[in-house]
């Protein structure tokens, strides 16, 4: 048999392990990153998997540290309760939403500048990220 050569490696891909115990909720172990999450259903559990995953890749590229090589599912040892997974990520999409994430500030204007924006219903953050492009790109 031809193996096909693996298509992109921006698409991540690591064993889970999925505990089940009656009357809580789904435990989510992600054994190479030894990082845990939980999730109501097993919906959920997925879910909450995928997003940590792509959370915890990005913020160890971020400081610039080795991402673990995954695991085999085949090495991965597991109890009657537990069932093992793999849940993948596309870290393009992770690494554009953490950049475009939006971020609080606190600004100061005078009263009497906020008492009449307000009565245009003026939307102070696109106001103010309208100015900010325009001074930027200039």
């Amino acid at each position: 048999m031809k193996l096909r050569k693996e298509k992109n490696k921006e698409k991540i891909c690591y064993p889970i392990v999925l505990t089940f115990e009656e009357g809580q909720e789904i435990a989510v172990e992600i054994p190479d990153l030894d990082v845990a999450t939980s999730g109501v259903s097993e919906e959920d559990a997925l879910s909450s998997a995928r997003e940590l995953l792509g959370l915890v890749v990005y913020g160890l590229e971020e400081d610039k540290e080795e991402v673990p090589k995954p695991s085999s599912v085949r090495d991965i040892h597991i109890e009657d309760n537990q069932m093992v997974m793999l849940v993948d990520v596309y870290m393009p999409a992770v690494r554009m939403a953490q950049d475009n994430k939006s971020v609080s500030r606190t600004v100061t204007i005078p009263a009497w500048l906020n008492a009449k924006a307000q009565s245009y219903d003026i939307n102070f953050s696109q106001v103010l990220q309208e100015a900010l492009k325009e001074k930027i790109l200039l």
